[in-house]
């Protein structure tokens, strides 16, 4: 039988307390390998955009500048053949 109501708790950063996967995997695979990405609009019921990009920046936060150039564009423009 199928519940009659549907009971869930709604954490708008729990996403977040799991980053160490992102580091993990600049980590393994190095920052002109790895991109940030964002599934937006869709995600705006989990944060904002600015809270979203606001994680990135904090990820990216002890990266060098060419490192966070790799991730927040380089490796999409070379993955993705952009000229940007």
């Amino acid at each position: 039988m199928l519940p009659t109501t549907i009971t869930t708790t709604f954490q708008p950063m729990a996403w977040f307390a799991g980053f160490d996967h992102d580091v993990t995997c600049i980590t393994t695979f190095g920052p002109q390998r790895s991109m940030f990405e964002s599934n937006f609009p869709v995600d705006k019921g989990t944060c904002s955009y600015q809270v979203l990009w606001n994680a990135f920046k904090r990820i990216a936060a002890g990266y060098s500048t060419d490192e966070k150039t790799a991730l927040f564009n380089g490796a999409a423009s070379k993955a993705y053949r952009l000229a940007v």
